[in-house]
């Protein structure tokens, strides 16, 4: 059981190394780019193009691998165009063409069958040699064929003048330069040109259309085909002259823009100076006519406010003066109010004192007014004995008087004391009792000696008897 085991899996470990082994020796990768030929035994060959595998038989087959890229062969081609002067003798201008040409494996396997045995079959260098020789005399056979305008634009350059209706050329120019004197002439190509060129698309170049064309044989002998032509610089005296030419107007007109803008910037500067100025204008003489009537104003101002001051300062008068009339109004009310509430207030006190006195009076009896005279009477009977001495009594008396005129003057002086004391007695107040009025007019023992008497009251006016004192 074990060998049978062993032996089963030693087979299957053979079939799965071995069939890989033996179908990879019957298919190839062909890679992207690449074209694979296999030829068999009988002599058929069989193409792969790539990305794929190709299918080989080990002694049986045999295998060769191209490339499918294009190649791309740099050109340096300097020749001669086919321009004509006026009266039709040629006048070629020599132009320099730098370019790239790509080219690349037929797709028909008839032309890969003749790439691989005419082109691929040489060394590299072989075959860039080729392809810059083939391509290169196309190039020329083109630019023989071209004038110098269609070289540079195949659109917009005018074809050659035939026959005597081109410009005349001058000395150093051509006929392309003179087309462009008079492009609305007509004109007529080569015939080996237009035949060239019959069929060619709108959008294709000139110079590629005749290259493809001149060299389309060349190439299919090769097994290749044309693709595209790139041309990268076109070089001549007439370009640069015109480049220079074109430069110049280029940079003429410039100026001319940039004179003509600086004027009508100058222009304008001008014009918004004008309008600047009579803006300055208007606002001066507004500034002018608002000063005028700011004065005006001004002036109306002042005159108001002087007004305004003058009735202000009569207002203050007549104010002042109203409020001096009112405050010597009151004042006099004040005084008048003050001096009748003094005299009413020394009436009632005159009053009441008469009363007090009047009540004492009452209350002490007669006995006590007699006294308080009699000890009133050292003090003023000196002074009435003065004025009785001093006076000019004339005492006039009738018959029926008792005692006569010395009984009637001496009862008019008793009459005068008794008034005199009532008098001093009301106003000094005297009707206070003996001990204390006693204890104010007598004044304190000092070091044993008695003080000063006081000074006597002064005696009123004596008022006019009605007995005869005069």
């Amino acid at each position: 059981m074990t060998q049978t085991l062993i032996i089963v899996a030693a087979v299957l470990v053979g079939v799965l190394g071995v069939i890989p082994l033996i179908v990879s020796s019957f298919l190839r990768n062909v890679e992207a780019g690449t074209i694979r030929m296999v030829s068999w035994l009988q002599g058929s060959t069989v193409i792969y193009r790539g990305p794929g595998k190709s299918k080989e038989v080990p002694l049986l087959t045999t295998g060769t691998t191209l490339s499918s890229k294009a190649i791309n062969v740099d050109l340096d081609i300097t020749d001669q165009t086919a321009d004509l002067d006026r009266n039709g003798t040629p006048q070629p201008i020599k132009v320099r063409i730098l370019a790239s040409a790509i080219v690349s494996v037929g797709d028909t396997d008839t032309l890969i069958k003749t790439a691989a045995n005419r082109f691929f079959s040489k060394d590299s260098a072989d075959q860039a040699n080729i392809l810059i020789d083939l391509l290169s005399s196309s190039a020329r056979r083109a630019i023989n064929l071209l004038t110098h305008d269609q070289l540079f634009s195949a659109k917009t350059a005018p074809p050659l003048y035939a026959g005597g209706q081109g410009p005349t050329l001058g000395a150093g120019s051509s006929q392309s330069t003179a087309v462009a004197a008079s492009p609305n002439r007509p004109v007529a190509m080569t015939h080996a040109a237009e035949a060239a060129l019959q069929g060619m698309e709108d959008d294709d170049d000139p110079l590629a259309v005749i290259i493809r064309k001149a060299c389309s044989r060349e190439l299919t002998d090769l097994g290749l085909t044309f693709n595209s032509l790139n041309i990268k610089v076109v070089q001549s005296e007439v370009a640069e002259s015109r480049r220079r030419q074109s430069a110049a107007e280029a940079q003429a007109n410039a100026d001319i823009v940039t004179a003509q803008q600086a004027r009508r910037a100058k222009e304008a500067q001008l014009e918004a100076e004008r309008v600047i100025s009579d803006k300055q204008r208007e606002l001066e003489q507004t500034k002018a006519s608002n000063a005028a009537l700011i004065a005006e104003a001004e002036a109306k101002k002042q005159t108001a406010l002087g007004t305004q001051r003058v009735a202000e300062l009569e207002a203050t008068q007549i104010a002042q003066a109203r409020a001096d009339a009112e405050k010597m109004r009151i004042g006099a009310e004040a005084s008048a109010r003050a001096e009748a509430i003094r005299i009413t207030t020394v009436a009632q006190a005159n009053a009441e004192s008469i009363q007090k006195v009047n009540e004492a009076i009452k209350a002490g009896g007669e006995s006590y007014f007699r006294y308080r005279q009699i000890e009133m009477i050292p003090d003023i009977a000196p002074v009435i004995a003065d004025a009785l001495a001093k006076a000019r009594l004339i005492t006039i008396s009738g018959d029926s008087a008792e005692g006569g005129a010395a009984q009637s003057a001496t009862s008019n002086i008793t009459s005068v004391i008794q008034t005199v004391l009532a008098a001093q007695l009301v106003s000094g107040g005297m009707l206070q009792p003996p001990d204390s009025g006693r204890d104010k007019t007598d004044s304190p023992r000092d070091n044993g000696r008695q003080a000063a008497a006081p000074a006597t009251p002064p005696v009123p006016p004596t008022p006019p008897a009605k007995t005869g004192f005069r």
